[in-house]
């Protein structure tokens, strides 16, 4: 079953690489700053408090500190927009989770910044218990943005009642956090009224609309610059209150600011994945279709804040049914406000899905393969919309031969090898399309070289490199000779990279900006130059959805694993991902995406997990010793394939996202291995040594 070897990928290597290897790629803590003050975050020890009562006597007397900041320091600020959370800490003296700032230690070196912040003493008063998730209430979102909390159509007790075969199954994640290798900074300066912030985010439009409103600005008073990003995968898209607090600090002071997160502030300052727990109930008739399918889940949130999973998001363009019951809930608790994490919403929804729809299909005594193939749908299940397009049959059809899927021993613990039980586990996955308006501007000169210019980030996906591609399409140069500037806010306005979304958005503004060069040069200019903007359809909401067409990217995963039968430990062999997502623009960009995706998703089926501590309401590592990530030695050689997919309708371009749907479906897959290897079910997140030796035979 050894999976073929993949020829050489082509396209063009990321123009930002050589700068990134050499070390000159300049991240936000590595801007020059001259007189800038450091500043230190002093947090909150307590998850819940009515008053903070902050000693900052001894702090303010140490060497080198300029200014030690409180609630009773800043002035008025509006906090609204692309926010992280509802509330600005420090705009009052409630504390509202275990990891807040209270006071903000300003000094003129880091080593100075830090010993001060330990000087400052805090009490709290009136502390209140903390609320672990599983006493909370369940509560529905008052404004939701994915999309209605009740969602469905027929009548999922008349299609369970129609059924064969029922099964029904509760299955839980973890906390996850995103942990980029770069903790984010911040670094504010002030002129007059004008404000200039070089930050470590996923939208420097965003963030410019939010400071500007914070502090009663126009627009253009405001630049943001973020040439590169350290990896984000969700925790840098939205404005949290250390960036706003950091430019507050630098008015207050009179002086530059830096500030800089350490490694165990990112796990309290900038969103994480919430748990969830989801209960899916599936009914299937005497030949293996689908009668009913109803997927309730209920994830953490704080308790001052609304973030909605929409885990069940998959189901209605993955999978026909004449009966679908979705609901989802929130349950507040006392910590920080949860954020997007790649992928949010189908990747721990398709967890509990195809986990599901494989015990389905086990029940039923079918293939799993076979069973999905049987059940895929003509047109979207709730809205009865067509598909722009919809090539999750040839994913699935075309992965299983690459993979070898036919040669699998259908029962489970039927192979072994050794002291290893082998079993291989697959799963379908879907990806809703995303797309955002944004602008980009283009240039050729006389002498044949080409300029991009456009707002967007370099977060580690090769998006420079993307649209100089396009770019080079349109104007008949190669890539190599486009230059591209980015990551500044006086650059035309782009939409947040994110909701893998900026190919699109972005890419198709280059693409219609270079056309207009074009028809400039044809006309006779020996250069010119062209801005565009792109934006969905007219009518589509604010992800760039409307009712008459469901767009989706697809994809189908196939994973062996091997485990140890006396000591219980899962080992992933061989990985097997099968896409289609449009038009892809650069392969060899795109199968990187892919692999790292594919690596996320092995890191939720085995190792990730935020443990929450609920008597003292708080994560208990805030670190990558206690938080697990995959290494080298976890991951199997992945076996990555686009099928042909062209969808003009998502995009001029043809394209759709990719980024977010290499880790969908991986934790099930493994988790179906597992079942198939063991005979064990496991439906919670990740799968340890305990859930597997609990559940063996012993031989």
């Amino acid at each position: 079953m050894n999976a073929e070897v993949s020829p050489p990928v082509a396209g063009l290597r990321r123009p930002d690489g050589p700068a990134k290897l050499a070390g000159t790629a300049r991240y936000v803590a590595d801007v020059p700053a001259g007189d800038a003050l450091v500043a230190t975050m002093v947090c909150a020890t307590v998850p819940r408090a009515d008053r903070a009562v902050v000693d900052a006597s001894a702090a303010r007397r140490a060497p080198g500190v300029a200014a030690v900041l409180t609630a009773d320091d800043l002035p008025p600020l509006r906090y609204e927009g692309a926010v992280g959370q509802s509330v600005l800490p420090m705009t009052d003296h409630v504390v509202r989770y275990e990891g807040q700032p209270v006071a903000l230690v300003l000094a003129d070196t880091g080593e100075r910044s830090r010993h001060a912040a330990d000087l400052v003493r805090v009490t709290y008063e009136g502390v209140r218990p903390v609320l672990a998730f599983a006493d909370a209430e369940d509560t529905v979102e008052s404004r939701p943005m994915m999309g209605p909390a009740d969602h469905g159509t027929g009548d999922v007790a008349r299609g369970l009642a129609e059924a064969r075969t029922v099964v029904g199954a509760t299955y839980t994640t973890s906390d996850r956090h995103h942990s980029p290798i770069e903790p984010s900074a911040t670094l504010a300066r002030w002129d007059g009224d004008r404000l200039t912030v070089h930050d470590t985010v996923q939208s420097v439009s965003a963030t410019r609309a939010v400071l500007a409103t914070a502090f009663g600005l126009e627009a253009e008073q405001v630049r943001v610059v973020c040439p590169f990003v350290g990896g984000g995968f969700g925790c840098k898209g939205y404005i949290w209150p250390h960036q706003v607090l950091t430019a507050a600090a630098a008015r207050t002071a009179g002086r530059a600011v830096r500030l800089a997160l350490t490694r165990a502030q990112m796990f309290t300052s900038c969103g994480h994945q919430p748990q969830t727990r989801q209960t899916v109930t599936l009914g299937a008739d005497a030949e293996g279709r689908l009668t009913a399918l109803r997927h309730h889940s209920v994830n953490a949130t704080s308790r001052h804040h609304e973030y909605a999973e929409a885990t069940t998001d998959a189901c209605a363009s993955l999978y026909a049914g004449p009966h679908i019951e979705l609901r989802r809930r929130m349950r507040h608790t006392d910590r920080a406000t949860p954020t997007p994490m790649r992928s949010p919403h189908e990747g721990p929804g398709l967890f509990a899905l195809e986990s599901a729809v494989d015990e389905l299909a086990y029940a039923a005594g079918l293939d799993p393969l076979a069973f999905r193939l049987r059940n895929l749908p003509a047109r979207d299940a709730l809205t009865g919309a067509p598909f722009s397009t919809h090539e999750l049959r040839a994913c699935l059809e075309r992965g299983a031969e690459r993979f070898g899927w036919d040669r699998r021993a259908p029962e489970p613990r039927a192979t072994r090898e050794g002291d290893e039980l082998v079993g291989l586990g697959m799963a379908a996955l879907s990806l809703e399309t995303h797309r955002s308006p944004s602008s980009a501007r283009v240039r050729r000169t006389a002498d044949g070289r080409v300029r991009v210019e456009a707002g967007t980030e370099e977060i580690g996906t090769g998006q420079p490199g993307v649209l100089a591609t396009v770019a080079a399409e349109v104007l008949d140069v190669r890539p190599e000779d486009v230059e591209v500037v980015f990551g500044d806010s006086r650059l035309p306005v782009t939409s947040m990279t994110a909701g893998s979304s900026a190919t699109m958005g972005v890419g198709s503004a280059v693409l219609l900006a270079a056309r207009a060069v074009r028809e400039k040069l044809a006309g006779g200019a020996e250069e010119a130059e062209a801005e565009a903007s792109w934006g969905p359809q007219e009518g589509s909401d604010g992800l760039g959805r409307k009712d008459t067409m469901s767009v989706h990217a697809y994809g189908a995963v196939f994973v062996e694993v091997r485990v140890d039968a006396l000591l219980g430990r899962v080992r992933v062999a061989r990985c097997t991902g099968a896409y289609a997502a449009g038009r892809i623009i650069n392969p060899l960009a795109a199968r990187s995406q892919m692999t790292g995706g594919l690596t996320w998703g092995l890191g939720q089926a085995l190792l990730e997990r935020s443990r929450f501590d609920v008597e003292f309401g708080r994560f208990r590592s805030k670190n990558l010793a206690g938080y697990a990530v995959p290494v080298n030695a976890d991951v199997p050689e992945l076996d990555v394939f686009f099928v042909e997919d062209h969808d003009t309708y998502a995009s001029p371009l043809g394209a759709k996202g990719i980024g977010e749907l290499a880790p969908l479906g991986v934790s099930a897959a493994v988790a179906n291995a597992v079942f198939h290897a063991t005979g064990v079910r496991v439906r919670s997140l990740p799968i340890g040594i305990p859930d597997l030796l609990e559940g063996m035979p012993r031989d």
